[in-house]
């Protein structure tokens, strides 16, 4: 039987769970949410106690939790992965995190017997519950090959973009900075059509049929014309997280990002307004500000 597993059965690790189970893995999983757990035993997962007991099931563990103290907490806490997985076993690192943080876990797992794939990915809770994400995987080629069969049962594309721990989130934290950006850009457009008059729909169609229209765009400016704010899968936090990623990394390079830092003050203007809100939420407080709001 293959067996995988999954730390954090949130929006995305619960697609996670829903696509390594749909493609035969023998699933365990843990989360701090009862609701959650249940919600993963109700298709089929195995429901572990702890990181640890995860990590004694599994050959290979995604983990899909938060920020870096998290995933270092899970990875090589007292009663984490590395303490628990049996030699050859695989963590794939599938959280966001800094790529000094993911860097570091890597120094500190070396001579452990547990290799690290360091994968974070591209695709939102869509791609995950579809099974249709990008993954953006640095780690040694042997270990990659390996693990080729489960990293495919929850992606569609897989890119090889380096073979140390951080070379992925380096690249994530390029693609969250563009991504930031268009997203920004879409809710200052949309505004502006409001205040003008301009109907969501005719927006949209113009948008979504032109050299602009993406997948970034036009599920930004569908949840906005239908006034889709909470609970669809983007929560702001994430990508608020991701930006301040972003800047820091382009801080400590030097180098100038004044589109992305732009973006990162309409986030920041949003996360303090609705701090419940998904992304699109940012378009409220600028609606706000012009005294309109954009419908289908």
């Amino acid at each position: 039987m293959k067996t995988a597993g999954v730390i954090g059965l949130g929006d995305m690790g619960s697609g996670l769970t829903k696509n390594l189970i749909k493609n035969g893995f023998e699933t365990s999983g843990f989360d701090l949410s009862e609701t959650r757990m249940t919600a993963f035993t109700d298709i089929g997962g195995l429901a572990k106690d702890s990181v640890g007991q995860v990590g004694r099931h599994a050959a290979s563990v995604f983990v899909m939790v938060m920020n870096g103290d998290q995933a270092r907490d899970v990875i090589l806490g007292e009663n984490g992965l590395v303490a628990n997985m049996a030699k050859g076993g695989t963590v794939i690192l599938s959280a966001t995190i800094t790529p000094a943080e993911a860097s570091a876990i890597g120094q500190d797992m070396e001579g452990a017997g547990i290799h690290l794939i360091d994968t974070p990915v591209s695709g939102g809770f869509p791609g995950a519950q579809n099974g249709t994400l990008t993954m953006m995987a640095a780690g040694a080629a042997d270990v990659l090959d390996r693990n080729a069969e489960v990293m495919q049962a929850v992606s569609a594309t897989i890119h090889r973009v380096g073979e140390n721990a951080g070379d992925g989130q380096t690249v994530k934290a390029c693609l969250q900075s563009l991504i930031g950006s268009i997203f920004s850009a879409t809710f200052e457009a949309a505004a502006l059509a409001a205040k003008a008059g301009v109907s969501g729909q005719a927006l949209l169609d113009v948008f979504s049929s032109s050299s602009a229209g993406c997948g970034v765009v036009n599920t930004a400016l569908e949840n906005i014309i239908d006034r889709k704010f909470e609970a669809t899968g983007s929560h702001i936090a994430t990508m608020h997280k991701d930006l301040t990623i972003s800047l820091a990394l382009a801080g400590a390079l030097g180098v100038p990002m004044h589109t992305a830092s732009s973006a990162m003050q309409i986030f920041h203007a949003g996360k303090t307004k609705y701090p419940n809100g998904d992304n699109w939420v940012c378009t409220r407080v600028i609606e706000e500000i012009v005294g309109a709001e954009l419908h289908r």
